[in-house]
């Protein structure tokens, strides 16, 4: 399995993306490669400060860099030698099993629609967040910032897809379906949850529970929840929040553990022919082993190839 990093992306790159692949090699399974894509004579610097060899490592080299504040569509066409660039072609030439980075969110999503492209019948591919739940687990929060304003036949469809997703990487025969709202009671919401309701409850490929409330996104009440990319980046970055504030306070919890961006250390861009991992641009070196560990279950899942046959 070839697991590609874009050692360039990220407020903090190469430095901490280059330390948390050197940390990853020795957590991997053996079946696992990495692939660090960037300026190699930077990556080879920072191997050469740390004593640091290894030969499940690959570099490949790649001139330019897609800056945090670049337009995506823009820097993907003038910067086809980025690292961005590079690790979406190897992608789609399946030269690699799956593409990781922490670089600029808006070119990794407009990358992977360019270049593997959305599965066929995906109206919208979304961006899935995990969400700690109380009493240990994860569920998956659809959509997280990909797509702000959502029609109601996309939001069901992230039903459907996140279902799939969930069951294929956690194992979870009839994964819980919940749509995220101002209310239980079906009537409930904006215009758009209202109508969002019956295309979930109707259809019969999903365990649809009904909507759940701000308060229940921790409680284990549902594996998958639906939401707009807007409502579901507030609540995503809100939990984060949990975290650095218990720790201002010498509060140690392990729940509240979960809640810390690093715990998993990426999101999965969802209804796309590939595997594509996204990551915070502050991502520390501790933020990328662990999206290297949960890049390995994804391509071991084979969840986006479930999601086609489903739809197709």
């Amino acid at each position: 399995m070839k697991i590609a990093v874009d050692a360039m992306g990220g407020d903090l790159a190469p430095q901490a993306i280059v330390e948390g692949v050197m940390q990853a090699t020795s957590e991997l399974p053996s079946d696992a490669r990495i692939v660090l894509i960037g300026r190699e004579s930077d990556i080879l610097e920072i191997f050469r400060q740390n004593n640091f060899s290894s030969s499940v490592v690959d570099i490949i080299h790649a001139d330019d860099v897609i800056e945090m504040g670049e337009h995506p569509t823009k820097a993907l066409s003038q910067k086809p030698n980025s690292s961005i660039g590079i690790g979406f072609k190897l992608l789609k030439e399946k030269e690699i099993d799956i593409f990781c980075s922490a670089g600029n969110t808006g070119a990794m999503h407009v990358g992977a629609l360019f270049s593997i492209k959305a599965i066929e019948g995906v109206l919208r591919p979304a961006i899935a967040g995990y969400v700690p739940q109380v009493g240990g687990g994860y569920a998956i929060m659809v959509d997280i910032g990909a797509n702000a304003d959502c029609k109601p036949e996309v939001l069901a469809q992230f039903g459907e897809i996140g279902s799939l997703f969930v069951q294929h990487t956690f194992q979870i025969e009839r994964p819980r379906v919940a749509l995220m709202n101002i209310g239980e009671e079906e009537q409930k919401g904006s215009l758009t949850a209202q109508a969002t309701y019956p295309l979930l409850r109707d259809n019969k490929k999903i365990n649809f529970i009904g909507n759940i409330e701000g308060k229940d996104l921790f409680t284990n009440k549902a594996d998958v929840i639906v939401t707009d990319g807007f409502t579901g980046n507030v609540l995503f970055k809100l939990g984060e929040s949990f975290y650095e504030i218990a720790k201002q306070k010498g509060i140690q919890d392990d729940f509240i553990d979960q809640t810390n961006y690093e715990s998993i250390g990426g999101s999965s861009i969802i209804g796309v022919n590939g595997n594509v991992m996204i990551a915070h641009g502050i991502s520390s070196p501790l933020a990328i082993k662990n999206m290297l560990g949960w890049a390995y279950k994804q391509v071991k899942s084979k969840a986006y190839l479930h999601i086609a046959n489903a739809l197709n």
